[in-house]
């Protein structure tokens, strides 16, 4: 069974969407009204659609949820994160070698914890 598409919940569909698109290298495929959903399709065909999340819906995503990104080395893992920690994000770890990945999170708008990594051996 192959991952078809991920539908997340943000409370800016446009600053998410751009997101992806201008960090992450997602395509845009389609916008359905005011931004209320935006459908982009990533490296390997992944889709991922973010839907407007309800004023009254004041869940936000568990501690533990992350996207994870998966790089062909750690020089990319590196080029990546010297790219993204140029960028205006608050949060945004350090490179760090953990459990034979080498790694790094940030937070993308829409409060998406993003993970970039490359797995060692």
């Amino acid at each position: 069974m192959q991952l078809n598409h991920i539908d997340l919940p943000v409370p800016d569909v446009a600053a998410t969407s751009a997101f992806f698109q201008e960090y992450l290298g997602f395509q845009h495929l389609q916008t359905m009204g005011d931004h209320e959903m935006v459908i982009l399709r990533g490296e390997g065909g992944l889709v991922l659609v973010l839907n407007r999340k309800a004023a009254t819906d004041s869940g936000a995503f568990p501690d533990s949820f992350h996207i994870g990104f998966l790089l062909d080395s750690d020089q990319a893992v590196h080029d990546a994160y010297a790219r993204l920690a140029a960028a205006p994000f608050e949060q945004i770890s350090l490179v760090q070698e953990s459990r034979g990945a080498c790694v790094f999170f940030l937070q993308a708008p829409g409060g998406i914890r993003i993970e970039i990594s490359h797995r060692q051996g």
